[in-house]
């Protein structure tokens, strides 16, 4: 599967679990390395980025994120085969548990 049609399935998947929801695609140009998704629900937000597959290539300063902002909140890479363990673990940042 191709990464945009992943993320489109992504996208999806986040209205349905966290009703009412924002997500924001970030602008790599901006920022580059920062997450592909923003999620903001109640009080509370996460950031995935993206890949197709396990062995998608990483871009430079995307772990750097990832790791720092995990540390506030929750970030994660997600990509087919961690989908279910990412969205447990995003559901219990998002809703405080």
């Amino acid at each position: 599967m191709r990464e945009n049609k992943y993320q489109r399935h992504i996208i999806s998947r986040l209205r349905k679990t966290f009703p009412g929801c924002f997500i924001i695609k970030n602008d790599p140009n901006y920022l580059q390395g920062i997450p592909d998704l923003t999620i903001l629900y109640k009080d509370r937000w996460g950031l995935l980025e993206v890949k197709a597959s396990r062995t998608a290539a990483i871009q430079p300063n995307q772990t750097y994120y990832i790791q720092q902002l995990d540390e506030m909140s929750f970030a994660a890479f997600i990509y087919p085969e961690v989908e279910e363990e990412v969205f447990d673990g995003l559901a219990r940042a998002l809703d405080g548990d």
